[in-house]
This record gives structure tokens, C-alpha cells and sequence, in this order.
């Protein structure tokens, strides 16, 4: 499928002479050469299957489970890679080869099919150096701080010359160290282990915060914080001669020692990059004895620091669990999740091997299962890899994968859900765009053609502050991210997949409400209306409530379930999903075109309370999908379409089916709790009720036929979804 994703200019103004018609209108402009997109439903309207528990594995991939969940009518189904942001190297096949003889190092899943594969896990990285990061887990904790001696941080072996065939200075290696709140510091002492790093500087941040905010400050080198002669062991340097308030320190190594770790000589990757035992920071008095300001502690409770890169060596007691798992992909591709359709697979990249995401394309060749798109690692951004690191891997990766398959179509980098650019520290040229400067990589290196499809995700609400009024920003939300996309150089002709999405990256109680609905139909429009190619649903199968924002018990999916995974009813984006999947769109291999609509109803602010997105259907049908986001109020729209070589405007005519979700077919009723009667032992107490939540009523959908002329309103209710399909003719 290719996605057209510019948008031409939208001519609406036409209609004000063309078409003379009291009260509140929809206008759709069907011009052909104004078509805003086209796409395939079975390629371009999917879901994703993430991370889960096992026993939702088992019960999520059977029937009836999945029957309901296929009943939403999503297609394509995409691959989720969690354990990247779990710092975790992915066995995708339990069953493989080390590089060690004695059964640790590096993994490579075998590439032949033997068994079945029903689970796949991860194992945690016992080099880490990061105590936390965006990812899902924040369980884990960074080995420079951990007060063990014998544990060390080790950077990623394929970020060096040996790999990637540029300088190591061309792939600078970091650690940052969080302080919590200003501190007077005077030293560092750094407990290197092997190898060590010969040149690196030490500097002090200006600004609020390096990582979440990398362009409010710059990194300031201490007087006395270059080292162009390291000779490892434990380095004490003195920063300055007076105390300097610093909370966050960088440590920024450009060249290695090349000598080897604890693993030994035999494998290379064992002698390249860098690594250190321990950090310790505070100030050095005349006596000569250095006073710590760190907090050393094997857990979250550690002075937290932040890392470039981290070595994905590990060995088979570094399995982290077997309660959660990725779905195995034999069990994947049989169970009829997918459809039979080509799904997007995942290869592990920021923390494991080409030789393993190799292994793994080629097993699922032998398999002869149907792969649409190879999405590159997982969020990379939040796990701030500055982009020339994940670009070096990247063309490495894909170096692997073509040899396997040259038509492997790869892409990336699956960033996290955000409405911005994303920003990092300035290169030399003070480019600080995180896509400009990925895309700028591949340019310089002649490997942008290994680049077939960009990615990210779309949570666009802040978790816990979600108003009805964030409603009216999605459209835009979602069109001016593309754009930014374009602007900092990703081609035109790439196709955009949305890999995964939703309200925000944090559960609440707002996913199950209506207003979730809402945004579901919105998003959905408005991504296709500004040129995407894809998009894929999260989270695709039935899981368990979770502990979501103030207090209140959420889920990503569309349904409740009890303790045993049974569905016990489905939400609001399962029924908008429908009206997506099977009443806006024509399910199938056929394509449809995108036509730009606006409705003319606003909040008296400029807000638009309805919005409309148009489909010309293969089965020659057009399709109206609109939202009426007044949440307290019902609207009677009449619709007109208008081609601007025509005369006139046209309207539906005849036969249409009307499709409504709202309140009178959803409600939500939230978690609460109610104080009861005098306990003759407690006197007054609270008793929780409805600890979980329910919807009632919880559907149907309304379907309505009705015959219509050039005459005829229909009826938005409040805070409602509605379809309307069937053909127009000339007025």
C-alpha cells in the first residue's frame, strides 16, 4: 500500500455560494485531484499484542476470548518488543547457542523450527546502567551505584570501531548521574573496570534536567575535568579546586583502552567499549580523603544514573520471569490472532545482537509465516540513545536482516508516544533533532534505502489530566506530528505506521468511559485524513484491571475481564472499533480514498464540536465517520458533498444505514465508595462498592435504515459516534 502523505490544501469556500441551507451542515469536498489519503483496510487498521501475563496468554489466545477480541474488526496485528525497554535481551527461541562454550555471553535463538513456540523471555542485563528509564519497568537498577565492587556497567560493544567502523570518538559513550538537588562537589572517583576509557571529560549540566529537558542547559566541563591519559584502576580526579553546585555530572568517553572485561579475551566484543565499577562523587579535603555524596543501594533507592549504551551480554541465570512473556511465535501466527494476514514483527536491536535478529527472520521464513514489516527495537528514545547510536545499529541490523532476506522491508524507530520533536543534546553542527539527525545518519552513510517505513507510537494525554476539552486537540495533534516528521527530512514517499496508540501511557478509569470512544474515532480519522499508512490498536487482547491514576482501577483494551480472563463485558473502544472496522470502512484487500470533511458547529471558542472524516468505498458507497464531541449537547447536521469541476453539491440519496454509539447506548459507572449504616464495633464505616466499575447500558451499537433526500438532518446525540453510509447523487 502507498500512502499519499501530504496534504493538499482543503477548498471548502465554495460551498457558502453553491449550496444556499439554513442550520449546521457537514461539507465534504470530493474532488479527485483533493483526496487527502488511500489505503487497505486488512494493511492500514490493525492492533497490537504486547508483553503480557502467561496466563493471559493462555486464555487470551483461545476461544471465546478471541473470537471477541476479532470481533472488533482490527486486521493487521503488530508485534510489540517489551523487553527493550526492560533493558532485557529477547529469547524470542528459548532454544539456541551462546557464544561462551560454558553457556553464557551473547545468545543466538536457533533459526530452526523444532519445537513449538509458545512463550519467549526475557533476560535481564547484568551490566545495566541505568536505574530507571521511560520504559514499562522501573524494577531494575543501574550497576554503577549498586555499592557491589565485583558488578560493573558496560557499554555496548557494537557502538565501537570495531563495529561500526568509525572512530569510537564518532560514537561518544555517557554516563549521568542524578544527585537529586545540588550538591557541592570538588571530585569524582571512578572505579574503572576493563576496558577502561583513555580520554573522557567530566562536566556539570546548566539547566533544569538533561534527559527531559536537553535543550534547556548545555553540559559545562569542569576546570580540572579532562583526562587525555586514563590509566583505569580507581581514578580520582579533582574537578575544581573550590566546591561547585552540581546536580547532574556527565562522564563523556571518546576513546577505550580496547582491553578486556571479565569474560575474557576469547570473544572481542569482550575488549571493546566501556566499563566501570562504580561511581563515586563529592569533594576531596586537604587530608586527601574523599567525602561521597552518593547513595550506593542495589534498587530504586540509589542515586539514580542514566546511560548511552549497555552490553548485552548476560547468562541463563539472568531469566527475569516466567509470569510474563511475549507470545511465542508459532503460537502467535497459528492461533488466528493474526488472520492469516502478514503481521509487523519486531527484532530486538538496542540490547542483543544482528546475529539473533537474524536467526529470527530466518526462522520465521522456514516457518513460512507472513511478515509485512520488521519494526527495528523499541522506543529508543526512551531509552535516550542519542540517534547516531541507534542509526550505527541500525544500518548493522539491517546489514544481517537483508542477507537473510534482501525484500525485508525494515523501519524505526517505533519513538514513544509524543505530540513534539524530539530533542536531544546539540551535535557540533547544533542540530539537536532526534529524526533530523537519524535521517541524516543513513544519508551520510548511503543506507537511507534501508529505511522502507518510519514509526512511532501516539499516546497523547498526559496520564491523570485528561479533560473533556482535550477532545478538540487530537486532529491536530496527530497532523502536526507528521508533519514535524517531514520537516526534519523523513521522505515523503515513506509510509507512517502509528505501531501503537492510545489515550495515554498510563491506565485510568478514562479508557473505559465514554470519552475514550471518542477520541478512538477521532484519532482513527484524523491519522488516515493527514496521509498515515497504518495504525495498530493497543492493546489488543483481554487483560486484567490495573492500578491506574488516582487510585482508580484502568485497563488499555477494550473489555473487562474477571480473575480468570473472562470477559465480563466490552467498553467503549470496542464498540467505536466497530464502527471503524466493519461500518466506516469496507473490510478487505480493496482500497478507499480519503476525502476531507468539516462540519461548521463550534463552542462559540473556535473548537470544533463535530468533526467528520469521508471514505469513497470500493463498493461504491461513501461513508461518513462523525464525532459529535458536545458532551451535553445533540446537533442535526444536514451533509452535502461537492466536486469542484461539478455544478452544485450532491447528498446522500435513497437507502442509508445510520451506525450510533452514545449514551444511550454506553455509560460508564466508576468505581466508589459509599458509607454504610453504625457498626456496632466500628461505628460509621466506608464499604467499597464497585470496586471495579461497569458499564451499563453497554451497547449495542444502533443501526438504522433510512431513506433520504437532499432534505434530510441527522441526528448527533451528545457525546456520540455516528455512520453514516450510502450513495449520493447530484442535487
Amino acid at each position: 500500500m502507498q500512502a499519499t502523505i501530504s496534504v493538499p490544501a482543503i477548498i471548502l469556500g465554495f460551498f457558502a455560494a453553491a449550496v444556499a441551507c439554513a442550520g449546521q451542515t457537514i461539507q465534504v469536498d470530493i474532488t479527485p485531484a483533493h483526496a487527502t489519503n488511500h489505503f487497505v483496510p486488512n494493511q492500514a487498521l490493525g492492533a497490537g499484542v504486547d508483553r503480557i501475563a502467561q496466563d493471559a496468554i493462555d486464555k487470551d489466545l483461545v476461544q471465546p476470548a478471541l473470537d471477541r477480541a476479532l470481533s472488533s474488526g482490527w486486521q493487521p496485528v503488530s508485534f510489540r518488543q517489551n523487553t527493550e525497554l526492560a533493558v532485557e535481551a529477547w529469547h524470542w527461541n528459548p532454544q539456541g547457542t551462546w557464544s561462551d562454550a560454558s553457556g553464557k555471553g551473547y545468545f543466538t535463538g536457533s533459526a530452526n523450527p523444532t519445537e513449538f513456540l509458545r512463550y519467549s523471555y526475557g533476560y535481564s542485563l547484568p551490566h545495566r546502567g541505568f536505574t530507571r528509564n521511560d520504559g514499562t519497568d522501573n524494577s531494575g537498577f543501574s550497576r554503577l551505584t549498586d555499592g557491589d565492587p565485583a558488578s560493573y556497567w558496560k557499554s555496548n560493544p557494537y557502538l565501537t570501531q570495531r563495529f561500526t567502523g568509525e572512530s569510537d570518538s564518532a560514537h561518544p559513550q555517557w554516563i549521568v548521574v542524578d544527585l537529586a538537588q545540588l550538591q557541592q562537589i570538588t571530585s569524582i572517583q571512578i572505579k574503572w573496570a576493563e576496558p577502561y576509557a583513555v580520554h573522557y571529560i567530566v562536566q556539570y549540566w546548566t539547566g533544569d534536567d538533561p534527559i527531559k529537558a536537553a535543550t534547556r542547559g548545555v553540559w559545562q566541563t569542569f576546570p580540572g575535568g579532562v583526562v587525555t591519559n586514563g590509566q583505569g584502576g580507581t581514578a580520582t580526579v579533582q574537578l575544581s579546586a573550590n566546591p561547585l553546585p552540581v546536580r547532574f555530572l556527565r562522564i563523556l568517553m571518546t576513546e577505550s583502552s580496547n582491553t578486556c572485561d571479565s569474560h575474557g579475551s576469547g570473544d572481542p566484543r569482550n575488549c571493546v567499549g566501556y566499563a566501570i565499577y562504580e561511581l563515586l562523587i563529592g569533594t576531596t579535603t586537604a587530608d586527601g580523603k574523599f567525602h561521597d555524596v552518593v547513595r550506593h543501594t542495589a534498587d530504586q533507592e540509589q542515586t539514580t544514573t542514566y546511560c548511552s549504551s549497555v552490553d548485552p551480554w548476560h547468562e541463563p541465570s539472568d531469566l527475569r520471569s516466567t509470569k510474563q512473556a511475549q507470545v511465542g511465535f508459532d503460537l502467535f501466527f497459528t492461533s488466528g490472532v493474526t488472520r492469516g494476514l502478514p503481521a509487523m514483527i519486531p527484532v530486538a536491536l538496542l540490547y542483543d545482537t544482528p546475529d539473533n535478529a537474524a536467526a529470527e527472520m530466518a526462522y520465521l521464513q522456514k516457518r513460512d509465516y507472513p511478515v509485512s514489516y520488521v519494526e527495528m527495537g523499541e522506543e529508543a528514545d526512551g531509552q535516550y540513545m542519542l540517534p547516531e547510536d541507534y542509526a550505527a545499529l541500525y544500518v548493522q541490523w539491517a546489514t544481517a536482516l537483508h542477507r537473510v532476506n534482501p525484500a525485508l522491508k525494515l523501519g524505526g524507530p517505533s519513538f514513544q508516544g509524543v505530540n513534539r520533536d524530539i530533542e536531544v543534546w546539540p551535535d557540533a553542527n547544533g542540530n539537536v533533532s532526534w529524526t533530523a539527525r537519524f535521517v541524516n545518519y543513513l544519508k551520510q552513510h548511503q543506507r537511507l534505502g534501508d529505511l522502507a517505513f518510519f514509526s512511532f507510537e501516539h499516546y497523547p494525554y498526559d496520564p491523570c489530566r485528561i479533560p473533556w476539552g482535550s477532545l478538540y486537540d487530537e486532529p491536530e495533534l496527530v497532523n502536526h506530528i507528521m508533519q514535524v516528521w517531514l520537516q526534519d527530512g523523513v521522505p515523503a514517499n515513506i509510509p507512517m505506521f502509528i505501531t501503537e496508540g492510545n489515550l495515554s501511557s498510563a491506565a485510568s478509569e478514562t479508557y473505559m468511559d465514554l470519552f475514550s470512544g471518542l477520541w478512538l474515532a477521532d484519532y482513527v480519522g484524523s491519522f488516515l485524513n493527514a496521509g498515515g499508512s497504518g495504525m495498530y490498536y493497543f492493546h489488543y487482547l483481554p487483560l486484567q484491571m490495573e492500578h491506574g491514576c488516582n487510585d482508580s482501577p484502568g485497563t488499555f483494551g477494550m473489555f473487562t475481564v474477571d480473575a480468570d480472563y473472562q470477559i465480563q463485558q466490552p467498553l467503549a473502544q470496542f464498540f467505536v472499533a466497530q464502527l471503524i472496522n466493519l461500518e466506516w470502512a469496507q473490510p478487505g484487500s480493496a482500497e478507499h480514498r480519503v476525502f476531507a470533511a468539516k462540519g461548521d458547529v463550534d463552542d462559540g471558542a473556535g473548537h470544533a464540536l463535530v468533526t467528520a472524516y469521508a471514505l469513497d468505498r470500493p463498493d461504491g458507497l461513501w461513508s461518513l465517520l462523525i464525532v459529535n464531541r458536545d458532551q451535553q449537547n445533540a446537533h442535526s447536521v444536514r451533509v452535502f458533498f461537492r466536486d469542484e469541476a461539478a455544478r452544485g453539491a450532491a447528498s446522500f440519496v435513497g437507502p442509508v444505514r445510520i451506525s450510533t454509539f452514545g449514551r444511550e447506548q454506553y455509560h460508564w459507572q466508576p468505581a466508589e465508595t459509599r458509607f454504610m449504616a453504625h457498626d456496632e464495633h466500628a461505628g460509621e464505616r466506608p464499604v467499597v462498592v464497585n470496586t471495579k466499575g461497569f458499564a451499563d447500558p453497554d451497547g449495542p451499537i444502533k443501526h438504522a435504515e433510512e431513506n433520504t433526500t437532499r432534505e434530510t438532518s441527522y441526528e448527533l446525540p451528545a457525546a456520540s459516534v455516528t455512520v453514516i453510509r450510502g450513495k449520493i447523487a447530484a442535487n
